[in-house]
């Protein structure tokens, strides 16, 4: 595992790993028990970095970052964050490279702010609610799999190995032992169970970003796993005719997290979207 940097934001502070050089692209991870900017895109971004300045971020509330306790609307709170943290990183725009919990986030920061962001590629990510099929679903198994966690006799390298084989990974005969020890060895942070481990109010009030997928003016890449168990692909269809310019790409063989699962052709189609963003 690279070693990262606390940058300061008014009154919180992102731990950033920071890789190769070129184009600023953020990489905005997931929100399950222990995620970090490392254990979703440390196995791709090695592959970004030969050509990008990749910047690992520990979202807030999680990994090495603080942990603060939000009050409104969350995607907002983030997406208002991640802004400082563009000017702390001193970057004018970047992309966003994103993995569910992050996505959403990386869409509201796109819609806030447009100046500051030149493409967004998401994974797994549930920002519209009120999308036919019961997508709301997805949230609730999200908070059933935390809770489960947490819950009962605690966290364990056991559960969290089951956590990862039914909703992130396809082939869980693949999932690296190294990912669940570094996962579970963040969920067990004091400041991290009190956020995740018991409660949702202190994520900040729910948000659906359904008016705000229109104002979205740069180029997005929804990037999904066919066997994606919180969202089906069509949801992401859905997704890419709300906003401007939005394109579909899905994965066989993959679910949740296939830039963990397969690097290699998730590097791939991104890199050639990141070439062709804002050109057309």
């Amino acid at each position: 595992m690279n070693t990262g940097r606390l940058v300061p934001v008014s009154d919180a502070a992102y731990y950033v790993i920071e890789l190769g050089s070129g184009s600023p692209t953020l990489f905005l991870h997931g929100g399950g028990p222990g995620s970090s900017g490392w254990t979703d895109f440390g196995d791709v971004a090695p592959l970004f970095a030969a050509d990008r300045r990749c910047y690992l971020v520990d979202l807030l509330q999680y990994g090495r970052s603080a942990k603060p306790v939000i009050d409104g609307p969350m995607w907002s709170f983030h997406a208002a964050k991640l802004e400082q943290l563009l000017d702390a990183l001193e970057l004018e725009r970047a992309d966003l490279v994103c993995n569910s919990w992050g996505g959403s986030m990386g869409l509201c920061l796109a819609a806030r702010h447009p100046g500051r962001v030149r493409s967004v590629t998401i994974t797994g990510s549930v920002p519209v609610l009120d999308a036919p099929g019961g997508l709301t679903d997805g949230v609730r198994r999200g908070r059933q799999a935390r809770d489960e966690y947490y819950g009962g006799t605690g966290p364990s390298l056991e559960k969290m190995h089951d956590l990862m084989a039914r909703l992130e990974w396809f082939d869980a005969g693949k999932i690296p032992a190294s990912t669940v020890e570094l996962r579970y060895q963040q969920s067990l942070g004091a400041e991290e169970i009190a956020v995740a481990g018991h409660s949702d109010s202190a994520r900040g009030t729910p948000e659906d970003l359904s008016e705000r997928l229109a104002e979205i003016e740069c180029p997005v890449l929804f990037f999904w796993g066919m066997h994606d168990p919180f969202v089906p692909p069509e949801y992401a269809l859905l997704l890419a005719r709300r906003v401007k310019s939005g394109q579909v790409h899905v994965l066989d063989r993959a679910s949740h997290h296939p830039q963990e699962e397969r690097p290699r052709p998730y590097h791939r189609i991104v890199s050639a979207f990141l070439e062709t963003a804002g050109t057309s």
